[in-house]
């Protein structure tokens, strides 16, 4: 196993900080990739075992005498003139009335373009940036909070929706689609969205089988997993589970390298991350920006944004991008800032942090009443300056389709990339499987975490055990009286509300992993229709448990009618009332997105379904305005089914002679005086009424509760429908829902 072969691990060099760190920056796009990696880790592993046929895990240049002299770098990232602006709405205040067009601040960065209305303003959270961002290198993007950070990291992740962005944002000269992109990159969110009970090792795993091509094998993909912990440093931690609130899991600075893997599993060119190394201790945080350096020397683009950079971390970062309230203040290499500083008349001290004093004299200058102004103004003229100084020496960066073939053939995209497409874009894959093999993963994640927390079904089929067993002991052995119909309409009427309340808990289950889920599919690691289809499929078991348990313990128990063939109807309706609550509520956890206001939504309209079902007031005394509801009532379909089903019997009776002076006011005289009225009555009518003559049959009972216009049968078909139609709706408000970009 892979796991056992740990001399083949220590073996591998491109894991050892010190070549890597010695690495000359000029050759960093001259760095094995990880698909190199992944080979020499398989050659060593073979030579141990003696087996020298095996196939390497990916096609890899032949690295000989040529290939190590100068040449272009393969892929530079820019972006040109980046503004973005919001609107937001104005502070009203007395004398705002009169002075409409006042700016905010002293800085251009914190000017506010005045709509026509006195309530909004525009607001410019990014004017202008430009910068570049090369393979083999790291550029962070710093800032005081507010300063655009984060919004200039969407930018360039295409995370902003098309339209509110102007400016251009190329790779190799070449403008990026937002399919191509989201294929090649990777994006780190600042939180990390992991699923608490799952190994790093598990986690990692699923990872690869969703970003990684099903044309590779089981094995091959175990190490890449095994060989992505080595470059993570996760190798102690491998076993143990990501862990929360309740459950003792890896360290904060783990988690976010755990985070990191399962974005570069599929070894992307470029990797975009939201401040990685917030809430982690220094030794943490310099750890993760280590193994960010090594992803850069495999051959990728690293942009982050980070708040503060120690001395250690500044010493692995290549490119900063101070930001000043959406305005750069400065752009080029740590080694550069020093100089910069001095020139513009306010000298880094020898002993102090380079960052660290920038970025106060930037918050300084912001709170001057002229701002950031005039260090913007000698930004634009220093950089112009290196612009003319470095114009003679660049590289020409080579054209996209070159660069990514020559990425492909060297290991990197790993998700099923080909190199003999005439297109960069035809040489990507949208998704790495097909939706089968994404059902199939996404269906084992789920059955892992309920194994893992067997105490949420316990409680659910606990509550439901609870609620047949106080139904079944109430409703013990109803007779077929008069009062024994109304029970038995009670009883009905309880326990199909009931089976969808008890759906409520499946309300919280997206929404925790609402976020996972647009982290995941923003970068196409799976289809939203397999996520759907997936989560649909892993409902059913426990919902067809759920219903057995409910319909055994109440059937017999209430004296229902219809021996093995009504039990089986039972079940049945009870099971699609179960299917149809929870995609009600699934669907509603796709729209709303707090799980309390979730809460008091389905039980609003829960009891409004309950309210329209027919029970409290029959069909056809229902008012023509709120007759709709009723046909939208999800309780009123399987409601009637039951009724049919235990009602439907024509040579039942339910009334017989002085039964029918039942539930009146006539029911309290004696015996002897209502055979004497039953006399009367039978001579008035013409007709013979005895004590044991049938007034009452079960037809009686549903022509009295107008539940005849559809049959039991119907009433089935139309409660699943029902379930399907809420899950294509649940489909629906995730395809429109989780955009996940900024407008």
């Amino acid at each position: 196993m892979v796991e056992n072969m740990s001399p083949a691990r220590d073996t591998v060099a491109f894991f050892n900080y010190t070549e890597l760190h010695n690495r000359p920056r000029s050759f960093a796009s001259l760095s094995p990739s990880l698909g190199e990696l992944l080979k020499r880790v398989g050659d060593v592993r073979r030579e141990a075992a003696g087996d020298g046929n095996e196939t390497p895990v990916h096609q890899v240049l032949d690295m000989n005498g040529k290939s190590l002299e100068p040449r272009s770098l393969p892929f530079v990232l820019s972006f040109n003139n980046l503004t973005y602006s919001v609107k937001v709405r104005r502070k009203i205040s007395f004398s705002s009335v009169f002075q409409r067009g006042n700016t905010l601040g002293g800085s251009p960065a914190d000017k506010t373009v005045v709509d026509g209305s006195l309530f909004t303003k525009t607001k410019t959270l990014l004017n202008n940036i430009s910068g570049e961002a090369r393979e083999g290198e790291i550029m962070a993007v710093l800032g005081a909070s507010g300063s655009g950070k984060s919004t200039l990291i969407d930018a360039l992740a295409n995370r902003i929706a098309k339209g509110s962005l102007k400016g251009t944002v190329t790779l190799n000269s070449e403008v990026l689609e937002s399919r191509l992109l989201k294929v090649i990159s990777a994006y780190v969110m600042q939180d990390d969205l992991l699923f608490p009970m799952l190994t790093v090792e598990e986690t990692l795993m699923f990872s690869a089988e969703f970003r990684l091509p099903r044309t590779l094998s089981k094995s091959k993909k175990k190490l890449r997993v095994q060989a992505l912990i080595d470059q993570l440093g996760l190798r102690n931690a491998a076993k143990t589970i990501i862990g929360d609130e309740g459950h003792r899991g890896v360290s904060g600075g783990e988690r976010r390298r755990v985070s990191i893997g399962i974005d570069i599993i599929h070894d992307p060119i470029i990797l975009f991350l939201d401040e990685p190394t917030s809430g982690l201790d220094s030794t943490s945080a310099f750890m993760v920006v280590k193994v960010l350096q090594r992803i850069a020397q495999s051959g990728s683009i690293v942009v982050m944004s980070v708040h503060q950079p120690s001395y250690r971390i500044l010493g692995l970062l290549d490119r900063l991008l101070f930001l000043s309230r959406g305005q750069t203040v400065y752009s080029g290499s740590p080694a550069n800032l020093p100089q910069y500083f001095a020139e513009f008349g306010h000298p880094i001290p020898e002993n102090e942090n380079r960052t660290e004093f920038a970025l106060d004299r930037i918050r300084e200058l912001e709170g001057s009443p002229e701002g950031t102004k005039n260090l913007v103004e000698f930004h634009k003229s220093w950089q112009s300056m290196q612009n003319i100084s470095k114009s003679e020496s660049d590289h020409q960066s080579i054209s996209l389709k070159e660069a990514i073939s020559a990425s492909i053939s060297r290991g990197k995209l790993v998700s099923g990339a080909t190199n003999n497409d005439a297109s960069p874009n035809s040489m990507v894959p949208t998704f790495a499987n097909p939706f089968w093999i994404e059902m199939a993963v996404l269906s084992k994640r789920s059955v892992l975490n309920s194994r893992r927390m067997p105490e949420l079904f316990g409680i659910r089929l606990g509550a439901v055990l609870v609620t047949g067993f106080i139904l079944a002991t109430m409703f013990w052995q109803l007779d077929n009286s008069p009062k024994g119909v109304q029970e038995r309409l009670g009883f009905f009427a309880f326990a199909m509300s009931t089976t969808f309340y008890t759906c409520a808990d499946a309300l919280p289950v997206f929404l925790q992993e609402r976020y996972i889920f647009m982290r995941e599919t923003a970068y196409n690691a799976y289809r939203r229709s397999s996520y759907v289809l997936s989560h649909s499929l892993v409902a059913l078991p426990a919902l067809i448990f759920l219903s057995l348990a409910f319909a055994a313990t109440t059937f017999w128990a209430v004296g229902l009618d219809g021996g093995i063939s009504g039990f089986l109807f039972y079940f049945l309706i009870i099971f699609a009332a179960f299917w149809a609550g929870s995609s009600f509520v699934t669907f509603l956890s796709g729209v709303v997105p707090h799980v309390m206001l979730g809460y008091t939504i389905v039980v609003a309209i829960l009891a409004y379904f309950l309210l329209f079902s027919g029970f409290f007031i029959t069909r056809k005394r229902i008012p023509d305005y709120w007759i709709w509801f009723h046909y939208l009532s999800l309780v009123k379909y399987p409601y009637e089914a039951v009724l049919q089903n235990e009602f439907d019997n024509p040579a039942k009776c339910f009334v017989r002679g002085v039964q029918i002076f039942d539930n009146t006011p006539l029911g309290l005289v004696p015996t002897a005086m209502k055979l004497k009225l039953l006399e009367n009555l039978s001579n008035t009518l013409g007709m013979k009424i005895t004590r044991s003559t049938c007034l009452t049959t079960g037809s009686d009972i549903l022509q009295q509760q107008a539940v005849m216009d559809l049959s039991k049968w119907n009433c089935l078909l139309v409660t699943v429908a029902w379930g399907f139609l809420f899950r294509i709706l649940f489909y629906f408000s995730l395809l429109i829902g989780s955009k996940n970009k900024r407008r």
